[in-house]
């Protein structure tokens, strides 16, 4: 084969992917900027360009920034949590220990359950006097709670299940990450003397970096795309205690039929996640190392 061949070879293969990719990822991005910079049309009035009169909207749009500021605590709530909790089932799971095929199961259960199956298990939770939170709170002599309509509360119970449901998942790639860890690494800090704190801080912690980036980057944009949780608990309420930017996106869009707005917060949203990804590949840089 030619070198002329095999370049046109190469683009034949990569050809599927790449349409997939426009199509579906960059023409839309492209299309929500033109979107972004246009009053919404209707058949008796067509759009115009407007330029960035949606953005300076954004500036004094009170639900807008109680929905960004709820998603900032979201996020702290949820990522570092999730990840945290995930290193430690993982790290159980992954020592020789009876029943373990059935724990891990047992830590992944929450994972498979669909969304919406999931949002209706904690609502039997959180509902008030006759949910199972407020059932065994009683049993201690302590009175319910609207665990979802208490504004101080819906945000916090929100973080509770999000980590429920996303801990599962981030833990199979830690224990994939664990299990490719020689094993000759522990015996020999064991013959050191090093502590079982000592060899996952020095050792088994900077080797899993690469995974955690992973699940970082992950995880982080988990925090930013949660919708089905809220149509089924809260649909961002009690007064937007518990809006999220992309439920706020949706309801923009689909229940005020403004589609210009809703494209103009979607790229602020797309512009913070692709700013705060490239922030997370800069700090971790020098300390993830490929094996």
């Amino acid at each position: 084969m030619t070198p002329r061949m095999a370049n046109v070879y190469g683009w034949l293969l990569l050809m599927p992917a790449a349409i997939l990719l426009i199509a579906f990822t960059h023409w839309p991005t492209v299309a929500t900027l033109i979107s972004s910079v246009y009053s919404p049309g209707t058949p008796v009035r067509p759009a115009r360009f407007i330029g960035l009169d949606n953005y300076r909207l954004l500036v004094d749009d009170p639900v807008f920034i109680q929905a960004a500021l709820n998603n900032l605590w979201f996020a702290i709530g949820t990522v570092v949590p999730s990840i945290a909790l995930a290193i430690l089932m993982a790290i159980w799971v992954n020592e020789n220990i009876p029943g373990r095929g059935l724990l891990r199961l047992a830590y992944f259960t929450p994972t498979i359950l669909p969304m919406v199956a999931a949002a209706n298990i904690w609502l039997f939770f959180y509902t008030p006097d006759i949910g199972l939170i407020d059932q065994v709170l009683a049993l201690f002599g302590s009175s319910g709670r609207n665990w979802l309509g208490d504004p101080d509360l819906v945000l916090p119970s929100l973080i509770v299940m999000t980590i429920w449901k996303e801990a599962g998942f981030f833990m199979i790639f830690y224990l994939a990450a664990l299990q490719s860890i020689p094993p000759e690494l522990r015996e020999a800090a064991m013959l050191e003397g090093a502590s079982r704190w000592s060899f996952f801080w020095k050792v088994t912690f900077p080797l899993l970096m690469p995974t955690t980036l992973f699940v970082l980057v992950n995880a982080l944009l988990n925090s930013f795309k949660l919708v089905d949780h809220l149509f089924i608990l809260t649909k961002g309420g009690p007064n937007n205690a518990s809006n999220l930017l992309l439920y706020y996106i949706y309801e923009t869009a689909f229940s005020f039929f403004d589609t210009s707005y809703a494209a103009t917060i979607t790229m602020v949203l797309l512009v913070l996640l692709a700013l705060l990804a490239l922030a997370k590949f800069w700090l971790f840089e020098k300390r993830v190392h490929y094996q």
